[in-house]
């Protein structure tokens, strides 16, 4: 057989139907109640410092009762209120974000095909999308799934039960681990 010349810069041709070497998820979709789950638990973990602002309010006016300089109630539940408030707003701005037109991409069934290169997110054989690895900010691993956060309050949701194999799950984590994303 004779050997054909190629070019090393060249890319060599993929057919499409050939699976690629790596890991191959079955179909999943994120669903809404998960995203706001997750997306409450990120506020809360980065934001937790702003609830000391009422917990200030009503240790200050504790000690204004206590002295008797400025007797009063109120104060108690405008902070306790406000808290609430800004709590349920951001609540009810993340439920929005999963009615908004441009965010029901997040919503989609995938098929993820998942290498040392790049996540490959199927919808079907002609249609989907790549996200390298530069583009996971971080990752963790959960007692049911694997949460990979690529920006403010955008994730991979990849729970255990979407792939095919214990083989799987370990690979991935040996991927997470080699780029640093998991410790």
């Amino acid at each position: 057989m004779a050997k054909i010349p190629v070019n090393r810069y060249q890319q060599p041709h993929i057919n499409p139907q050939q699976p690629a070497a790596g890991i191959r998820t079955k179909k999943y979709a994120l669903d809404t109640k998960q995203y706001i789950n997750l997306a409450l638990r990120e506020w809360i973990r980065r934001e937790w410092i702003w609830f000391l602002i009422p917990v200030g309010v009503i240790v200050g006016n504790v000690v204004l009762n206590v002295t008797g300089a400025y007797p009063n109630w109120w104060i108690y539940l405008v902070a306790v209120l406000g808290a609430v408030g800004f709590g349920l707003f951001r609540a009810m701005q993340f439920t929005a974000t999963t009615q908004v037109e441009q965010n029901k991409a997040m919503f989609q069934k995938f098929v993820y095909e998942i290498d040392s290169r790049q996540i490959l997110m199927k919808i079907n054989q002609t249609e989907g999308g790549i996200i390298k690895w530069d583009m996971v900010k971080s990752a963790s691993k959960e007692k049911d799934a694997y949460l990979l956060n690529l920006g403010k309050y955008q994730y991979l949701y990849l729970p255990f039960s979407i792939f095919n194999s214990d083989h799987d799950l370990k690979m991935l984590d040996t991927i997470l681990k080699r780029k640093e994303l998991l410790k």
